[in-house]
């Protein structure tokens, strides 16, 4: 006689498979492998720095070139052994649509070590052409202010408040005086500057077998910024989280990491986690019932990490900022670059897109075949593997539009290349599945295999076309036993070789 299978069987064999999963996601994450906020000198740094911190007051405003222009300084230091922080050069500027634009960066005139890194080839070159070329500006003492701040104006019923002790910028309408977005209104702002290297100077940053020798020091830059009016923020991708971002600092948060923007490719990131992969945009929406949207974008490309602050995270502080409803504060955190950030104030959320667009362009609109279902894997082994998928998807009437060959369809890992024993006829292969309206992509990673005898490889270094290390040498390293080296692909020229 059979046994009777007990009915709470399938249910237990289904909770022991959903264990065994998560337990696999969990030992393939290499948590190790990544610096938490905590290992990060300047994410720790800035987490640590207590509201009304920063010290910062604008000097010297002006109309400059059609902005609005002042220098931002620290005060005299109290003891003689203290060096004077060297002040900041401050810029406004209005562009038509509802965009204002600040930027903040070390003076020229005073002979820094050397020129930090600014993002080139994002901002569209008709933007500029959008400006508005500020010609005047008003005074206003703000309440509890001892000294006037500078007002301009920035669109049909907004102005820019630019508040001199302590510095803060903001967006405000007109008639209701009441905030959209700004900076610096918690005094959280802190830019470290360049310097020279004295006899005794430890700059080094390490990370396992990773060494930053930092040769000007660190760099780092953070400040808040407040959404007004806004229930929920959006965006900074791309992060395996919420679409509306949660709060990752603050009374009753659990202990979480910001949000990290550094692009890496890891396919065992972690679910509902602000950990960074493949992606970065230092790109945040906010939004609310009560007034709309705005949005905040700082043009920086260095490693990022952005705190979401939760409803009490400043309550010791002592701080009031106007009320007018809800109001989510953010903390954004830089390794370097300077400041050049963007205010978006909508107020509708189209309207914020369309202010960003103006300023970064359109994404290309893909081709109608790249946006269906895609089949791709690492990897197919041969063409006799490519027809047997592709007819098992005729088979089960799945429709598909797109087969992708990751690295292993060229000759001995070397881009642009056949393995002519494994797919000796490549134009034939992807006629069969052009001729059922299908396409073929073949992968092409940023990197090219140091083989002396790949002609890609010599061309690109005698021409100087890869990144070079710190010493001046061909940056390079070990990736699954073969050694790569990155090319500068940003650069014009370089389009010529990799075509």
């Amino acid at each position: 006689m059979a046994a009777k299978l007990n009915p709470t069987f399938p249910s237990l064999l289904l909770l022991l498979l959903l264990i065994c999963f998560h337990l696999c996601t969990v030992i393939a994450w290499k948590k190790e492998e990544f610096r938490t906020c905590q290992q990060t000198p300047f994410c720790k740094q800035a987490r640590s720095r207590k509201p009304h911190s920063s010290s910062l007051f604008a000097t010297g405003v002006a109309i400059l070139d059609g902005a609005l222009t002042a220098k931002l300084r620290h005060p005299v230091p109290k003891s003689p052994d203290q060096d004077q922080i060297k002040p900041l050069l401050f810029t406004l500027s209005v562009y038509q649509n509802g965009v204002v634009r600040v930027k903040i960066d070390e003076d020229p005139s005073l002979d820094p070590p050397k020129k930090r890194f600014e993002v080139p080839d994002v901002v569209l070159p008709e933007f500029e052409a959008t400006k508005l070329w500020l010609s005047w500006f008003q005074t206003e003492t703000l309440d509890g202010d001892s000294e006037p701040s500078s007002i301009v104006y920035v669109a049909d019923g907004y102005e820019a408040v630019l508040r001199h002790s302590p510095f803060e910028v903001y967006v405000r309408e007109k008639q209701s005086k009441r905030r959209v977005l700004s900076l610096n209104s918690h005094g959280l702002f802190d830019f470290e500057q360049l310097r020279v290297k004295q006899e005794g100077d430890d700059w080094e940053e390490r990370f396992k077998s990773h060494t930053d020798t930092r040769p000007y020091g660190p760099q780092s830059i953070s400040f808040d910024v407040s959404f007004f009016d806004a229930d929920f923020v959006y965006g900074i991708p791309e992060h395996a989280s919420n679409f509306a971002l949660k709060p990752t600092k603050g009374p009753g948060v659990d202990d979480s990491e910001p949000y990290r923007l550094f692009n890496l490719d890891v396919f065992e990131y972690l679910p509902d986690s602000p950990f960074g992969i493949y992606g970065s945009i230092p790109f945040m929406i906010g939004h609310g019932k009560t007034r709309g949207t705005s949005g905040f974008f700082w043009l920086n490309a260095a490693e990022m990490q952005i705190d979401v602050l939760g409803s009490g995270w400043d309550a010791e502080s002592g701080i009031l900022l106007p009320e007018s409803g809800s109001r989510i504060d953010t903390l954004w955190m830089s390794e370097a670059g300077v400041v050049d950030t963007f205010f978006f104030f909508g107020p509708g959320p189209k309207d914020v897109v369309r202010q960003y667009i103006s300023v970064t362009g359109t994404p290309a609109m893909p081709q109608l075949f790249s946006t269906a279902y895609h089949q791709c894997r690492w990897n197919y082994r041969d063409e006799e593997d490519v027809e047997n998928v592709d007819s098992k998807f005729d088979e089960y009437d799945i429709p598909y539009d797109v087969l992708w060959l990751d690295i292993e369809h060229t000759d001995g890992k070397r881009y642009f290349t056949w393995d002519r024993v494994l797919f000796p006829n490549p134009e034939q292969m992807q006629n069969k599945l052009a001729a059922k309206g299908r396409h073929m992509v073949t992968i092409v990673d940023p990197h090219i295999k140091r083989d002396e005898s790949f002609h890609l490889h010599k061309e690109a270094t005698n021409k100087g076309y890869y990144v070079k290390d710190a010493s001046g040498k061909d940056f390079g390293w070990v990736v699954l036993a073969w050694f790569i080296i990155l090319p500068r692909y940003v650069e014009p020229r370089d389009k010529v070789m990799v075509v």
